[in-house]
Parts: structure tokens; C-alpha cells; sequence
């Protein structure tokens, strides 16, 4: 945006430069031209009247060295001739006698006229611009020619241009620097403001902006951001308070109904009753059922809103994954699944806590779909877009449709396979603090039928660092 101001507001200095300078411009050649014939006629009425007497043959005077001095004070030239239009001097130093009454300006002169005006000379090859007047005193003895290059005109024109053009290209540089000014003025704040949004776009809601910067304009969209970043501050602080105390508030009647059924089904089992006792046990599955949505809510609005003081650090891949299995080897053995670690590492930027979650539903979702006897297996690859990190399980996979469909919230595919738990939330989870990392998730189907969940993130390339345990 800086540039399009700074672009825009040259353009109009160079169309309001060039308005003003070439009108100016042009208008100074007519009337140099205008005042140079005047100055030309002027002078030749002086030197006509000079030149009177002595062409009438009343004096002796030298016209010749009249004509040298003058072309020497103005750079004119000037030609006197007689009555009969033959020259008697000449300061350009031809010999007098040529006749010049043929001359259009001549004749006119003679003819008792007075000539001014412009024309191409083909014996000089250059314009002339000339003023010839009669020498008369009742009767006409002679004429008097005064001529100046068009030529000389021609540099003066061009030196007035350059000068104009000078003083344009000082004023584009003035405008340049006052506009590079204007601009950061304008634009500084609205960058600040989108810098702003950015944050607040990423999960900073104690974004704001100074107010007091810019234009009205920009101070009055600076006002609305930050009331609008505060209104969805206290709008995200209430749903997450109500999150929680939700939570924290059903925990425990979830608990005391999931004690109760406990007892009765032991009560039912002593009495025989095998269908209650069916029926109870029915229930404290729905009630677990329940108790692990309540968990997982709660761990989805955590997620929702990433914490902006966290930071993506370099981490070997290899030592994550290693650190991951162990910590589930032994949940995993409960259930007769094994876990193994494919050699490989490569160094990636993540955020420790976030990617020790996301493996830890991963395999969550690997064990639970795994069959007993089955291996869960966890390995690296260094990609050219980046480090990938795999969680691939031998379940009875997941159709395309499903595994598009897996990261929606409260999803379940048929045997819970999709779904941390069972719960619906784990991979929705997944997918927040994933993308909080600016890495990407998805679920293909593996080599043996399996479900493959694929990390990507983004590669390091600085020393990495351990991950911390949860």
C-alpha cells in the first residue's frame, strides 16, 4: 500500500508539473519570439534614422563599422542597402554592392513597409527572424535589415526547458521525500493493524493497537479493531469459563451416578438378575461415555485457543517419537499391542507440549483400533516439504470418505477408530494444535490396510532440542 500511495501521489506532482511547465514553456518561445521582433524593429528604426542623412548624401558617416558594432553588442547581423536595394553595409563583412532588393523583406521595406517576421534562410541554413524598415524622410533613400538566428533563439528556448526541467526533477524529489512521509504516516498504522489482527487471527486475543497514529480515519479503525478484539476477548473468556465450570460441575454428579450403578450392579449380581445387571452395566458405559465428551470439550476449547506466548523450538523427530512410545508402551501392552519406533530422524519446529499431544490421541486412536497381537508403528521421514512423522496402526482402516470426515468435532466412525476414546474430540483436537504449530494432518490408508496419520511439519535448521514429558 505504501508504494501505491507514494506511486500516486508522484503521478499527480509529474501531471501537475506538467500542466503548468509545458503551457509555461511554450508560452515563453512565443513571447521571446514576440519581444525579440520587437527589439529587432526598434533597432532598425535606429539604425534608419542614423542612416538617413548619409544615404540622402548630406553626411559621410561610416554605416558600415555602425553595423559591425552592433552585431558585435547583439549578435544580429544588419544589412543597409540604397533606394535601389544595393547593399552599402553589411556586418557580416560581404562586400558591399550585392543587391538584396529581391529579398521579400526587402521589397516591402522599399515599398515604404515596415517587415517583420520568420523564414528559412537556404544561403545560411537557418531560420531567420528578422524586422526591416524603410529609410525614408519623404521620399525612401534605403532600407535597414536587423535579423537574429533562429538558432540563438532555438538555445535560449532549450535553456529555459532544461531549466524547467530542473526545477521539475527537484520538485519530484521534494514530493518523492514528503510523500515516502505521507505514506508511513497513512500506511505505518495500518500496518500495525493488521500485524494486530494477524495475532489476534492466530488465537492473541490481548491483541490491540495504538489509536493514537495515523489519519482519523486510520485512529478511528484502530478505535473499532480494539473494541472489536476486546468484545471477542470477554465473548472467548466467557465460553471458556462456562467450559469449564460445565465440566468441572459434571464431573462430579457423573462420578456419584457412575458409583451408584457401580454398587447396584453388584448389589444385582448378588441377586442374581442378570438382565438388570446387563442393563447397569449398559449405563456406566454411556456414563463413561459421557464423562470422557465433558474431558474432551474442555480439552477442545484449551485448544481453540492457542497459547500466543508459546513458541515453535527446533526438536529431533526421532527423540519425540521414542519419548511417545515409552510412555505408551505400557497402556498398549495392556491390550496386547506393541508399539515400535522405525530408526530415523530429522529436525523439526513444533511446540513440545502441543506435539507430545497430538501424538499421545494418535496413539491413543492406533492402540484402540488395533486388534490384540497388532504392532503400532511410529516413524520418521525426511520430506522435501518438510519432516513428516507417521502413526500407522493395523486396524480395519477407515474408507476415504471417513477419513475425510475423522477431524470433524463429535465424529465416530463405526468401532470408535475415529475418535480419541471414543469421545468424538480427539482428532479435532489434533488438528487445532497442529495447525496452532503451522503444520498440517491427515489420515491415508496404510500399506496393510491400516489407517497412517500423517504429521507434516516444518523442517529446522538450527541444533534441535529434547522434548519435555507430560
Amino acid at each position: 500500500m505504501r508504494r501505491r500511495l507514494l506511486a500516486s501521489y508522484l503521478l499527480l506532482t509529474l501531471a501537475v508539473l506538467v500542466g503548468l511547465e509545458v503551457p509555461l514553456a511554450l508560452g515563453y518561445a512565443d513571447r521571446l519570439r514576440a519581444e525579440l521582433g520587437a527589439d529587432l524593429q526598434q533597432d532598425a528604426f535606429a539604425i534608419a534614422d542614423f542612416a538617413e542623412d548619409t544615404l540622402e548624401g548630406n553626411d559621410d558617416a561610416d554605416l558600415q563599422a555602425l553595423a559591425v558594432e552592433y552585431a558585435e553588442r547583439t549578435d544580429a547581423r544588419v544589412v543597409i542597402v540604397d533606394a535601389d536595394g544595393i547593399a552599402v553595409a553589411d556586418s557580416a563583412g560581404l562586400e558591399p554592392g550585392d543587391p538584396f532588393g529581391s529579398r521579400e523583406e526587402f521589397a516591402a521595406a522599399l515599398a515604404g513597409q515596415v517587415a517583420v517576421g520568420e523564414r528559412r534562410s537556404e544561403t545560411l541554413g537557418t531560420g531567420l527572424l528578422y524586422a526591416a524598415v524603410p529609410v525614408a524622410s519623404g521620399e525612401i533613400y534605403g532600407a535597414v535589415r536587423v535579423t537574429f538566428s533562429t538558432d540563438q533563439l532555438d538555445v535560449r528556448v532549450r535553456r529555459y526547458w532544461l531549466t524547467l526541467g530542473a526545477v521539475g526533477v527537484v520538485s519530484l524529489a521534494a514530493a518523492a521525500g514528503i510523500g515516502v512521509l505521507f505514506a508511513r504516516w497513512v500506511n505505518r498504522p495500518l500496518e500495525v493493524v493488521t500485524e494486530a489482527a494477524e495475532r489476534l487471527g492466530a488465537g492473541d486475543l490481548t491483541a490491540r493497537v495504538d489509536g493514537d497514529r495515523g489519519p482519523p480515519e486510520v485512529r478511528a479503525l484502530a478505535a473499532s479493531f480494539n473494541r472489536t478484539a476486546s468484545r471477542l476477548e470477554e465473548l472467548i473468556g466467557a465460553q471458556e469459563q462456562f467450559v469449564g465450570d460445565a465440566s468441572h460441575q459434571l464431573r462430579t454428579p457423573l462420578t456419584a451416578l457412575r458409583l451408584r450403578l457401580e454398587v447396584l450392579a453388584e448389589e444385582c449380581a448378588a441377586d442374581g438378575d442378570g438382565r438388570v445387571v446387563e442393563d447397569v452395566e449398559a449405563s456406566l458405559a454411556e456414563v463413561s461415555r459421557l464423562s470422557r465428551i465433558v474431558d474432551g470439550l474442555l480439552a477442545l476449547a484449551r485448544a481453540d485457543r492457542a497459547d500466543p506466548e508459546a513458541s515453535v523450538v527446533p526438536l529431533d523427530a526421532g527423540e519425540v517419537l521414542a519419548e511417545r512410545a515409552d510412555a505408551w508402551e505400557a497402556l498398549a501392552g495392556e491390550q496386547d499391542v506393541a508399539i515400535e519406533v522405525r530408526p530415523g530422524t530429522a529436525p523439526l519446529l513444533a511446540t513440545p507440549d502441543r506435539v507430545a499431544q497430538v501424538l499421545d490421541n494418535l496413539l491413543a486412536n492406533a492402540v484402540d483400533a488395533s486388534p490384540a497381537g497388532a504392532t503400532v508403528w511410529l516413524r520418521v521421514e525426511d520430506a522435501d516439504d518438510g519432516v513428516v512423522l507417521h502413526v500407522t496402526d493395523d486396524g480395519p482402516g477407515m474408507s476415504a470418505e471417513d477419513r475425510r470426515s475423522a477431524f470433524d468435532r463429535l465424529w465416530r466412525g463405526d468401532g470408535g477408530t475415529g475418535a480419541l476414546s471414543g469421545s468424538g474430540l480427539g482428532l479435532a483436537i489434533v488438528r487445532k494444535l497442529v495447525l496452532a504449530d503451522g503444520a498440517t494432518v491427515e489420515l491415508t490408508e496404510a500399506d496393510g490396510g491400516g489407517v497412517d496419520a500423517v504429521v507434516r511439519y516444518r523442517r529446522a535448521e538450527v541444533p534441535t532440542a529434547t522434548t519435555t514429558g507430560r
